[in-house]
């Protein structure tokens, strides 16, 4: 993987670099964006480089990688790369890319670290970003080939629910009439829409059905923010799509799946990361799966429980799952008060977990997991938005 020369010049100036990174990456991205604008109005989530998590992950992501590398010489760390590729291919970015964002974020390091960065400390670490670049280059190419679809292609609503006020639900099927390619529960696709200011932004929104059903749907939480970038996709969407819009889409996408498995299950959510548990449940139901699924979800009230009928209903078609809901106001009798807690739930042993929520919420549930005993191994999760966990999780 690392030349030697490279991984003990990274392994020196590690510390140097992750103490600067905060201050590196707002600067590259500043440079980027400068020289290439269409990149953050077309391709960059604007919110996130508002809020600052854009910078914050590729901080973390890089961090990652590099200590990885020096730490594990003969390997590479496969779950990190096909994570990032999954959310790159959603994206539809391209190999072009990668050269630009090398000459930027080199350009922000030598800025920022001025006479630190010697040929020899320049050199490891463009090792350590062509050998990231290029691990992704071809995990990228694999998933677009699996697709056999680059880039967008155009849906039709035929159906929208509302879920709660802030939550909504659009069906969808393809505008062409043409097939339908397979997805497996818990993965998302992008949707790509053009806004007032011509800009045209990207989210990712997981698939909220089983994939046997014959209608693809999303289900849309509406963000409310401050500032104009915040939830702006997601405004849009609530507000002027309708049944007989259409939409553009990427193929599915994702590495946090339901596998096939006859193992005991838990599926943890909180907010609108019950999406893609609908889909897994969804699923389990249909293909009649009896070992024990274990339900957890908190919310701040049952109103605000987007799918709750669905969460009810489809465990419900399970013959061995058990419920568990909390919720921080108007509980009733069959739920808890408060946030997810654990410690009365039983977990069968060999059980593999699902999480997907707000990062708060996954820290804590994966630490209550593991105090039980539960192997991290065993302990799967989603992130919406920005992975700022990639050198934790």
């Amino acid at each position: 993987m690392l030349s030697e020369q490279s991984a003990a010049t990274v392994r020196a100036t590690l510390p140097a670099v992750g103490a600067a990174i905060g201050e590196i990456t707002p600067l590259f991205y500043k440079k980027m964006f400068t020289a290439h604008p269409e990149l953050l109005r077309d391709l960059f989530n604007r919110g996130n480089q508002a809020a600052g998590t854009q910078p914050q992950a590729l901080a973390g992501s890089i961090a990652a990688f590099a200590t990885y590398l020096v730490d594990h010489p003969d390997e590479r760390p496969d779950m990190m790369l096909s994570r990032i590729a999954h959310k790159h291919a959603s994206l539809a970015v391209t190999p072009e890319q990668y050269p630009i964002v090398h000459e930027n974020l080199f350009a922000a390091i030598a800025e920022v670290l001025g006479d630190a960065v010697t040929p020899e400390v320049a050199a490891a670490w463009d090792e350590v970003y062509w050998l990231m670049a290029n691990a992704l280059i071809e995990l990228e190419r694999r998933l677009y080939e699996e697709s056999k679809q680059t880039g967008w292609r155009t849906w039709q609503v035929v159906g929208r629910v509302e879920e709660t006020p802030d939550v909504a639900t659009f069906q969808l099927r393809p505008a062409d009439d043409g097939p339908v390619m397979d997805f497996r529960a818990g993965q998302y696709v992008s949707v790509r829409v053009e806004l007032p200011d011509g800009a045209r932004q990207i989210r990712q929104y997981s698939l909220s059905a089983s994939p046997d059903s014959p209608l693809r749907q999303i289900t849309v939480k509406r963000v409310h923010g401050d500032g104009a970038p915040d939830g702006e996709v997601s405004n849009h969407l609530h507000a002027h799509v309708h049944e007989g819009s259409t939409l553009e889409l990427s193929a599915p996408y994702g590495d946090l799946v339901l596998e096939d498995t006859d193992a005991p299950l838990l599926l943890a959510s909180a907010g609108i990361g019950v999406t893609p548990v609908i889909a897994m449940l969804d699923q389990l139901a249909r293909t009649g799966h009896d070992a024990p699924v274990t339900v957890v979800h908190g919310d701040r009230s049952p109103a605000e429980h987007a799918l709750r009928s669905d969460h009810v209903a489809y465990a419900g078609k399970l013959p061995n799952a058990s419920v568990h809901f909390w919720y921080e106001k108007d509980a009733p009798e069959s739920a808890h008060t408060g946030i997810v807690d654990l410690s009365a739930v039983t977990i069968a042993p060999g059980t593999r977990a699902y999480l997907c929520g707000p990062l708060p919420f996954m820290r804590s549930v994966r630490a209550q997991l593991l105090q039980r005993g539960l192997p991290a191994a065993d302990i799967h999760y989603e992130v919406f938005g920005p992975d700022l966990w990639l050198g934790q999780g």
